[in-house]
């Protein structure tokens, strides 16, 4: 018989190479991968990152950047290129600034305080500028990808479940997502307003996050779905960290491949230089002390058409240009007020992520969040009083809404609650 041994050792040898080889160009394309990643995320942030004029540290680690208001985000947009900014709308709703006169016995004994934003602490941006919240590598590999940061998620939407409303709030009615809102449809909206209470939900896993907004929504609940929203919120998965912050968000295409959160993409055109879309809100509402609340108000200017954004009774933020949409080109056929959140538990289960303030409707003035002196605009520009207004949960085990009205706070609702506990699985 012949010897074997030395064929099986080299076949061995082979073997081993062959694995090596294997490991070696496994290595090689992880490395590959990983450099044109890299490559791809440092094009993301050039592209969103503009030159400043100005840089300021917040307190919070955020970067602000002030960047000259035509080389801000919103001029990547091909029907932008040649755009004049228009530096104010030709007209506010008739009813914005004498709509909260009423006699001082009406008055509520505590009173509101006034809002900032932490970067204001070591700066503000010079006049022609605007302040841009600065995006870190970090930010977008918390992404799934490089081209859905700075976006919601993509979500089927179902055919509407019977509810006593048309529509799932946010138009989805995804195991996950739950609200507490006030709405209402079946006329022409023109914009809407609402004194919003802020606070600092918890959230427990870090994909979570908890939001307080008011939503402009135009056309069916299909994957036409135009939305404009604005409100704050908690995101440690968009921002790093668990501040409250405010934010925007627009799509013409239920969030498909158009829109995006704050300036993360061309679109809304800033033209006011304190307030930092994305920068945190302080100080915040804390249980059974001083409340902070904060005044937003969207609405479509009757000459140009754009959906202009005022944040308090001093800041015009900026607009929405009417081409960015199809149906909100026109006017709005629905206006929602409320809280979401997004729960990962599987099933049907619970989380704790909080909403509001993470307490029950039931508790009132200092213990559960609230929106007041809720109103829309109508087809004449004048804000009035929302008609016919219904609220909406999924499960108010978990999360709640109240509604009610008053002279001082007008029509008004508290919402929200803890997500998880006894009642709540």
């Amino acid at each position: 018989m012949g010897d074997f041994s030395g064929g099986r050792t080299r076949r061995g040898v082979l073997l081993v190479v062959f694995w090596m080889l294997g490991l070696i160009s496994l290595s090689c394309a992880a490395r590959l991968s990983v450099s044109k990643q890299k490559l791809q995320v440092q094009k993301h942030l050039n592209r969103l990152n503009k030159a400043a004029v100005k840089s300021i540290k917040s307190p919070d680690g955020d970067i602000v950047d002030c960047v000259h208001i035509s080389h801000q985000p919103a001029f990547d947009h091909p029907f932008l290129k040649d755009h004049k900014i228009q530096m104010r709308p030709n007209y506010h709703p008739e009813g914005l600034f004498d709509d909260n006169k009423v006699s001082d016995t009406e008055k509520p004994k505590q009173r509101s305080n006034p809002l900032t934003q932490l970067w204001h602490m070591n700066g503000k941006c010079p006049q022609g500028t605007i302040p841009i919240r600065r995006i870190k590598e970090e930010d977008v590999l918390r992404a799934s990808s490089v081209k859905r940061y700075g976006r919601k998620k993509h979500r089927a939407i179902p055919q509407p479940i019977p509810q006593p409303r048309s529509a799932d709030p946010d138009l989805m009615n995804e195991s996950g997502h739950q609200h507490a809102i006030a709405y209402v449809e079946g006329d022409k909206y023109y914009g809407a307003k609402a004194t919003i209470n802020v606070w600092e939900p918890k959230i427990q896993q870090p994909n979570e996050f908890s939001l307080s907004q008011l939503w402009i929504l135009g056309g069916s609940f299909g994957e036409d779905l135009n939305s404009i929203e604005a409100g704050w919120q908690v995101s440690p998965d968009l921002y790093g960290d668990n501040n409250t912050r405010l934010f925007t968000y627009w799509t013409s295409d239920a969030y498909q491949a158009t829109g995006c959160y704050n300036l993360l993409c061309s679109g809304f055109i800033q033209i006011d230089s304190e307030i930092a879309m994305g920068a945190s809100i302080s100080p915040v509402s804390a249980y059974r002390n001083p409340q902070y609340d904060i005044s937003m108000l969207v609405w479509k200017d009757p000459k140009e058409g754009h959906w202009w954004l005022q944040f308090g009774n001093d800041y015009v933020l900026g607009y929405w240009p009417s081409f960015l949409f199809s149906y909100l080109a026109d006017s709005a056929s629905m206006i929602e007020w409320g809280g979401e959140v997004v729960n990962s538990e599987p099933d049907g289960h619970h989380t704790s992520t909080q909403m509001g303030s993470g307490h029950f409707p039931e508790e009132g003035f200092a213990k559960s969040s609230y929106f007041r002196n809720i109103q829309v605009v109508d087809d004449s520009n004048n804000l009035k009083a929302p008609k016919g207004l219904g609220t909406f949960t999924e499960q108010s085990n978990c999360y709640d809404v109240q509604t009610g009205s008053n002279g001082d706070w007008g029509h008004y609702f508290y919402y929200g609650g803890p997500g998880k506990n006894p009642n709540c699985p």
